[in-house]
């Protein structure tokens, strides 16, 4: 039987949206099949909290944590100090062996927290151009792991390890089809578009598609619809699809995704970088509109990473309309030959031993540096 007080003690800040918490949920699961106690830092906000039902019975920690965005700065200053100070009390108490960042507004007080701690520090960038607290962070931590390549140029930090985005487990077991449209109500042998603005919906987006949805009906009547709307707009959505008397399961977040990935012919969503490995893991070719207004266009680099390698479409949203939409919809779900070269062009984007790569590279530095590891242990390293 295992002894708590010998087992690594690993923190894991992932809050602010589900594309930092779900990878770092990938991660904490296999730190956790090592034998380590692993507790996820995330913050107040509700898609944090709907997110923690795949968190599978991991320990967790709110912090007060506000987004660094115009005229917020104070807020986010103030909320990062006292989230430090309770990690600064919390870690005397019971000092970690390391902590990961997954990026985001969560990140800050618990690197600056753990290294005062003498935790070894890790940050995980998910985007092609950094975001500003890894930016800000990099410097200060021991290891930085990477999605894209091209975002070491923009990390000062010696040692940057491309692994690419962690991905839950289910995912790559799902097995694309029938069952996972039977499991949402669809019917198991008509084509499916897939709308999704990410955890948070897309408003925009939703509109688009909404008012493409005459078009849809004209055109392919038996085209069928999952629609992950945001809180904001689910009834409106919900209205549109019963007046154009379309099948479509419309839901405001659903934590099941690889149900909905595998459900679907073709995806129209943001370029977030989750999103984009879970269609890579899923290989399901897709139609990318970037949400204008991330910070430095991070979304649109990433999904002109994709589709420069074939793996997906790309169509910003300025100028774009419904009918631009409908008509790029219905020319992939036609062209079978189209969608198949996007799926061999995913694969290059599917790292399906990233969360396990970050995991082992975690272990050894605690195994190297507090030397609390045991043999056994030791073996587990090797990826499957």
């Amino acid at each position: 039987m295992s002894n708590p007080a010998s087992e690594p003690f690993i923190a894991i800040a992932c809050g602010g949206t589900g594309g930092h918490l779900f990878p770092g949920i990938a991660v904490a699961g296999v730190l956790r099949d090592k034998g380590c106690q692993v507790m996820l830092l995330v913050s107040e906000k509700s898609v944090d909290q709907q997110s923690l039902k795949a968190a599978d019975g991991l320990e967790v920690t709110t912090l007060s944590a506000v987004a660094l965005q115009e005229g917020q700065a104070r807020n986010a200053i103030s909320a990062s100090w006292d989230s430090f100070r309770m990690l600064s009390r919390m870690f005397r108490k019971r000092k970690p062996n390391a902590v990961l960042a997954m990026g985001g507004f969560t990140s800050a007080a618990p690197i600056l927290a753990g290294k005062l701690a003498g935790a070894t520090t890790f940050l995980h960038e998910a985007n092609s151009i950094p975001g500003r607290a890894n930016r800000w962070l990099s410097p200060f931590v021991d290891q930085v792991f990477i999605s894209f390549s091209m975002a070491a140029l923009r990390l000062r930090n010696r040692s940057v390890m491309l692994t690419g985005m962690p991905v839950r487990p289910q995912f790559p077991e799902t097995e694309p089809g029938a069952a996972c449209r039977i499991a949402l109500s669809l019917r198991p042998d008509d084509p499916v578009l897939l709308i999704t603005g990410g955890s948070q919906g897309a408003t925009s987006v939703n509109s688009l598609v909404c008012e493409a949805l005459p078009l849809f009906k004209e055109a392919m009547p038996s085209l069928q619809f999952i629609h992950l709307t945001g809180t904001e707009d689910v009834e409106k959505v919900r209205r549109a699809y019963k007046s154009n008397d379309l099948r479509a399961a419309v839901f405001p977040f659903l934590t099941e995704m690889e149900l909905a990935l595998g459900a679907a012919t073709v995806a129209v969503t943001r370029a977030g970088a989750s999103s984009l490995a879970e269609m890579a893991a899923m290989h399901l070719p897709a139609i990318l509109i970037p949400y204008p207004w991330a910070a430095d266009d991070h979304q649109y680099f990433n999904a002109r990473s994709f589709a420069d390698s074939g793996a997906a479409r790309l169509m910003p949203q300025r100028n774009l309309t419904a009918k631009a939409l409908a008509v790029a919809v219905l020319e992939l779900i036609h062209n079978a030959d189209a969608r198949e070269a996007a799926r061999r062009a995913l694969d290059k984007w599917f790292f399906p031993n990233a969360a396990t790569d970050i995991a082992n590279k975690i272990f050894r530095s605690i195994d190297r540096n507090s030397g609390i590891v045991d043999e056994q242990s030791k073996l587990s390293l090797n990826p499957r």
